[in-house]
């Protein structure tokens, strides 16, 4: 059996529902396929490799990068995506290398400090189409991304760009062609995207919680009111009935997270026992998602999700920060609608445009920047005032 074969031959392993690699809708542009990885492998190297992915090292998870040296990133936040995720592909035979690029590219359109600059920078777009980092993902791995001489972007393969989309307005998705149509449908994504959305969820819920009570912001005793941490805390203190502190609180959370992706396995795998589909564009035809949590679980989850709304993100430490971040991009966005020619290479060209060629030129060179990048441009250009 040749190399090639034998990556071709892997499909035999996966479910009925699952994406294949030789059945891939291909790539915009034209490419000779490769002898010894699969299209999806391709796609999860070059995001790996491109810059982009790089620059999440010192981006905004929730506390502020540089802030501590232990608080997740998004790139740390992205590989625990991908990590969660992988793991219940393979348990559910879906295809792991499709689901890894998915989770590995999700984050890559997010803009400086966090949630706060997507909110401020959408607010210095509204009148330019808005601003949505799913859709900043898309952006860059089609076009602002520079690695190849043969094409623009990573030129990744259809079902891995759509995988990216996790929302998406009627309008917004009629600009996009075949890559939106199932936001205008309101059709399903495949089974491998809707992995990649749940991974994400609960990445974020347990690790933002670990972050919490790393910073002091929160204690183990409020988080006592979250049925799900007590419970696994309490099932914790049982096994280990000399830890205390912040080991106990550890194991609490290495439960929650063990919990709640088992039930993903296990609900999943009911699921789609049960809907059956024939094939991967089957799942698309369902009227909702096949990869989900059970009732309970999904209930104590969203529970999980409010505390952390409340205690967390609404705390005025983390509003303060937030706000600081926001005005960093404020600040830089009507600097630079002002003055585009300070704007490096192909972002400058956007002097010569339209108002609203030159605000999406802007916001992909802010968006594109570390935190700490934004915060010294922002000094430099003496706007920190």
């Amino acid at each position: 059996m040749t190399t090639a074969a034998a990556w071709r031959g892997r499909d035999t392993t996966l479910a009925a529902w699952a994406v294949r690699d030789e059945q891939t809708r291909g790539r915009v542009h034209a490419e000779p396929g490769h002898p010894y990885r699969s299209p999806f492998q391709r796609d999860r190297d070059r995001i790996i490799h491109c810059r982009a992915f790089r620059r999440l090292m010192h981006k905004t998870q929730v506390f502020v990068a540089g802030e501590g040296d232990h608080f997740r990133t998004r790139l740390t936040h992205t590989l625990e995506v991908a990590q969660i995720a992988r793991t219940v592909a393979a348990c559910l035979h879906l295809n792991q290398d499709l689901t890894e690029a998915i989770c590995l590219g999700h984050d890559l359109g997010h803009p400086p400090f966090g949630h706060a600059g997507q909110t401020a920078l959408n607010r210095c777009m509204a009148d330019h189409g808005g601003f949505e980092h799913n859709l900043q993902a898309l952006r860059i791995v089609d076009s602002l991304e520079h690695r190849y001489a043969g094409f623009p972007g990573l030129n990744l393969c259809w079902e891995t760009r759509e995988g990216l989309l996790k929302r998406c307005s009627r309008r917004q998705a009629r600009a996009l062609g075949d890559l939106g149509e199932r936001f205008i449908r309101r059709s399903q994504p495949s089974l491998e995207a809707q992995l990649a959305n749940v991974a994400d969820e609960i990445a974020y819920n347990h690790h933002d919680l670990d972050d919490g009570l790393r910073s002091g912001l929160l204690n183990p005793a409020e988080l006592m009111e979250v049925r799900l941490f007590r419970e696994s805390r309490e099932e914790a203190a049982g096994r280990f009935p000399r830890a205390e502190g912040g080991a106990l609180a550890a194991e609490a959370i290495r439960g929650m997270i063990d919990r709640v992706v088992s039930d993903l396995i296990e609900t999943t795998s009911a699921n789609l026992k049960q809907a059956a589909p024939g094939d991967a564009d089957a799942v698309r035809d369902r009227p909702g998602p096949l990869v989900g949590l059970s009732g309970p679980v999904d209930e104590r989850h969203r529970e999980l999700a409010r505390f952390l709304t409340d205690r967390l993100y609404q705390h005025p430490r983390m509003q303060q920060e937030y706000a600081r971040g926001g005005a960093v991009v404020d600040a830089l966005f009507d600097h630079y609608m002002s003055h585009p020619d300070e704007m490096p290479g192909r972002h400058s060209r956007g002097r010569e445009r339209d108002a609203g060629a030159r605000a999406r030129a802007v916001a992909d060179y802010i968006a594109g920047m570390t935190d700490r990048y934004a915060s010294r441009r922002c000094r430099a250009l003496a706007l920190d005032s």
